[in-house]
């Protein structure tokens, strides 16, 4: 994991694998070189359109599901900073665009990786594997098809406050402990693992997004 306290510019160059790091564009102003995923030009100072990377590599951080937050939030939030509106007030047209470009990838990437389940998706897609959609009727998925029922089953049959929060903290728990075995599961590079606990942990959330709709209907 990056340091917490390391520069932007370092986290940036670390973000970048050998193979990337290696690539050499010119610079749109000054057409000077310029090393794909870098924000501005080393020459001109000019920002540059956001490159094709993944998010870990946008935001500099190896690829791994457990992230430090506070290291995502600083680097996030420092990058977004240089790339505030203010800076480009006196800039060109084209200079705007880009930075907004790049706060936008950047963003995208953050809103990501800040989040368990868009992250251990995401993750599964980068290993080329595809994640079971909630409401998926594979066979393969039929245990988890048959909990989600049997759990929104009984939400149907609960009239009490004291039920509800019995079933929603059984659903946290089962929540915490599935991103914890998914943790597991990538870092022994079991991506199939991974994909099937995924697919578990929407079927989670969509838990969760009802019992608050049902407990918002019995505070009415």
């Amino acid at each position: 994991m990056v340091a917490a306290n390391r520069s932007t510019s370092k986290l940036m160059n670390e973000a970048i694998s050998p193979h990337t790091d290696a690539i050499v564009k010119a610079c749109w102003s000054c057409h000077g070189p310029v090393h794909v995923g870098i924000l501005f030009c080393p020459t001109c100072k000019a920002v540059q359109g956001p490159a094709a990377l993944d998010h870990f590599q946008r935001l500099g951080l190896k690829i791994h599901f457990k992230i430090s937050h506070n290291v995502l939030d600083q680097v996030y939030f420092d990058l977004q900073r240089q790339l505030h509106p203010d800076r480009f007030a006196g800039k060109s047209p084209k200079e705007k665009a880009l930075s907004q470009q790049q706060a936008t990838a950047l963003n995208d990437a953050y809103e990501t990786l800040k989040d368990d389940l868009r992250r251990a998706d995401y993750m599964v897609h980068l290993q080329g594997t595809e994640v079971l959609s909630e409401g998926c009727n594979l066979v393969s998925d039929q245990s988890i098809l048959i909990e989600a029922m049997e759990m929104r089953e009984h939400l149907t049959t609960i009239d009490t406050m004291l039920e509800l929060n019995i079933l929603s903290k059984k659903t946290k728990t089962e929540t915490d402990a599935i991103v914890e075995q998914i943790a597991k599961a990538f870092e022994s590079n079991a991506i199939e693992t991974a994909g099937r606990l995924t697919t578990r942990l929407k079927y989670l959330h969509k838990m969760m997004d009802e019992i608050r709709h049902v407990r918002a209907k019995l505070l009415a």
